[in-house]
């Protein structure tokens, strides 16, 4: 029944009431639930003051607050269940326990196992971790911090998402730099790879195998990480008798790497015996290169990578190439950003790398 527009009010009015719930006087209300114990709760039971079960429980009693009273406080807080109010002491302390992570992107397992680390450590210090990746994987991205500086106690980043650092730089918010510049002074802490040492592993090699006409398939994102390499195999390879290497840049995909390497392979001059890849990614790119071409890995062409994902397992042969720890890296950083916190100094030195000989990389073929 439609009602008019007078009388709409009064049947509003009357729905309303009819929805009303009106407890049955035979039916018991349900039994109030038990209030949440406190700490003047686990006071009472230990038989000390509030004061004390804040420094046993904010673990800082050592020195102010016996054994035997530290235990008793840990004891009554777990048969009540108490667990403290983190919200309320972070309000307090003018903290959240909130981390930002900034990588480029993803869709690279590479780094969802950086996140994977860092939220491990994170967990154990009650901090959460929250993941910012850049939309364009890498390069500018839209300001991330604007909305959320005030809600966070730091920044780890990779150095691969640059583009996306500017708006943190600059501020209160201490930074911890992954795979990056240590001689950036805008970094409170740097966590870096042996990356220099992972080439030097791989350039050794190739050259014990027999190989000395190599291209380096050279990413083309604009990195420090990325410019280590080159360095390094310039460091590795310039100079050598014998010894020519042919740079050539290539994207960070497979179609585009592809391309890149059938350059390499196909330029004027002595056909390079080894392709040596920045990444796992580009590498697979080169082995569907040398495989268009009708060559074969590695017989007539070896191929190595560098980070050890699970698609250097999935190509066929394995490949060949430098495993990072990156669940290490995501371990150090957010311990970094804790000592930062706490004002202690991060520990420092390179995390070490490994080469993982695989099926695609032997001797060069026969002259």
């Amino acid at each position: 029944m439609t009602a008019s527009r007078g009388s709409t009010p009064a049947v509003l009015i009357v729905e309303a009431e009819a929805c009303v719930h009106h407890p049955d006087p035979a039916v018991p209300d349900p039994a109030p639930r038990p209030a949440r114990p406190t700490s003047r709760d686990v006071a009472r039971a230990a038989g000390v003051s509030q004061a004390t079960v804040s420094l046993v429980l904010g673990d800082k009693w050592r020195g102010r607050v016996s054994e035997r009273t530290a235990h008793l406080v840990r004891e009554a807080a777990g048969e009540l269940g108490y667990r403290p109010n983190l919200a309320a002491r972070n309000l307090r302390l003018g903290r959240t326990r909130t981390a930002l992570l900034v990588v480029p992107a993803l869709t690279n397992e590479f780094f969802a196992r950086v996140y994977t680390g860092a939220a491990r450590i994170a967990a154990e210090h009650d901090f959460g971790v929250v993941l910012y990746p850049s939309p364009e994987g890498v390069g500018p991205a839209r300001d991330p911090f604007a909305s959320a500086r005030a809600s966070l106690d730091g920044v780890i980043a990779s150095s691969m998402a640059a583009g996306a650092l500017r708006a943190i730089r600059g501020t209160d918010l201490p930074l911890v730099m992954l795979d990056s510049d240590p001689a950036d002074p805008g970094a409170a802490a740097h966590v870096n790879l042996d990356i220099a040492d992972g080439v030097r592993q791989v350039t050794d090699h190739l050259l014990a195998l027999g190989h000395r006409r190599f291209a380096h398939l050279a990413s083309a994102v604009p990195s420090w990480t990325f410019e280590v390499r080159g360095r390094a195999m310039d460091a590795c390879l310039g100079g050598l008798s014998g010894v020519s290497v042919r740079t050539v840049p290539a994207p960070l995909e497979v179609d585009g790497a592809r391309e890149a390497a059938e350059r390499a392979l196909t330029a004027p001059g002595d056909r390079p015996t080894a392709l040596i890849c920045d990444d796992d990614i580009v590498a697979a790119g080169a082995c569907k290169a040398v495989r268009r071409l009708g060559l074969r890995v590695p017989e007539d062409v070896s191929v190595t990578g560098f980070d050890d994902l699970a698609l250097a397992t999935a190509v066929e042969p394995e490949l060949t190439t430098v495993r990072l720890p990156a669940e290490r890296i995501g371990e150090r950083g957010m311990a970094a950003l804790l000592d930062v916190l706490a004002g202690r100094d991060p520990e420092r030195g390179d995390l070490p790398v490994t080469l993982v000989p695989r099926g695609s990389s032997g001797p060069p073929p026969a002259a």
